[in-house]
């Protein structure tokens, strides 16, 4: 059995982002990777969570899938709050890093060498206002030739820092101008088909 931590960020706003779409993409990824052979933690990080059992998650997963939607080109301040929480106990804890991998006897040790979590994958799925041409195409005004990847490597590198395989993201785009709901519950289920952990 290969573990799960599904990690749903959506934070509600009225009249604006009542969190539908969020929770839809989550329950087709506990959906996907269930039928797929894995047991699926669910954290809904504006329902509450305990700091401690996160990081004993975050030990325990295989696998780490954040849901979230863009808010003003990054994920909604609780997932910010959320992470700052969790990953400042799992490094106290020497749970998830022991360091950020510098020495004084190893002056060449590189920064962010210190993790815990070699051999665990994590991958965000996104859904966005902005449409699919807005990236990759450095002719952009906003992003000029930047990926979704880019944009957002703030979330991947928390986890990068402690070790972890950052595999590449997931995005449903131009949700409110131009929703493609199917078309993107399909794009998911053959996006989590190609993810492969380790037994």
């Amino acid at each position: 059995m290969k573990n799960l931590l599904l990690i749903n960020a959506h934070h509600f706003y009225e009249n604006i982002s009542p969190g539908r779409l969020n929770r839809t993409m989550a329950d087709i990824i506990k959906e996907e990777m269930e039928a797929r052979g894995y047991e699926v933690r669910q954290t809904d990080i504006e329902s509450g969570y305990d700091i401690d059992a996160e990081v004993q998650s975050h030990v325990w997963a295989d696998l780490v899938i954040l849901q979230s939607p863009v808010f003003w080109f990054g994920a909604p301040w609780i997932y910010k709050k959320y992470v700052d929480e969790v990953f400042t106990a799992g490094m106290v804890q020497q749970s998830l890093m022991t360091s950020d991998g510098r020495t004084r006897q190893d002056p060449n040790k590189q920064y962010g060498t210190g993790g815990l979590m070699q051999g665990k994958k994590f991958l965000q799925s996104l859904t966005w206002n902005a449409p699919k041409e807005a990236f990759g195409d450095k002719d952009q005004v906003l992003f000029a030739g930047k990926t979704v990847d880019d944009v957002l490597i703030a979330n991947a590198a928390s986890y990068k820092f402690c070790g972890t395989e950052i595999l590449p993201s997931f995005s449903c785009f131009d949700v409110m101008k131009a929703p493609d709901i199917e078309g993107d519950i399909a794009r998911l289920r053959e996006h989590l088909a190609a993810i492969s952990v380790p037994q």
